[in-house]
């Protein structure tokens, strides 16, 4: 069966329920700062696919202006992330 108490104990821990704490707000607002970076990064990601399909459907004619999406910046993911973080908090009741 079991050699000693140890290898006994930790069998056991596999019958036993994890306890998961909350998370703080510290890592609550690291994991919204990350899903804007991650919304944002997928939004470019979108407009530059379409950016490159348009160019190339452009048919016969040679195109000169070339519109490339801008990278968002910090100002457009911390925004993004205050709408994340305000949905969460339920701060967009309406009054």
């Amino acid at each position: 069966m079991f050699r000693d108490p140890k290898e006994m104990a930790e069998f056991m821990k596999s019958f036993v329920p994890q306890v998961k704490t909350n998370k703080t707000g510290y890592e609550i607002r690291t994991k919204i700062l990350e899903m804007a970076k991650d919304q944002c990064a997928m939004q470019y990601g979108f407009k530059y696919q379409g950016w490159e399909i348009s160019q190339r459907n452009e048919g016969d004619d040679m195109v000169t202006k070339v519109e490339m999406p801008e990278i968002p910046g910090v100002e457009e993911i911390l925004e993004t992330a205050q709408k994340f973080y305000d949905f969460v908090e339920n701060s967009n009741k309406k009054k």
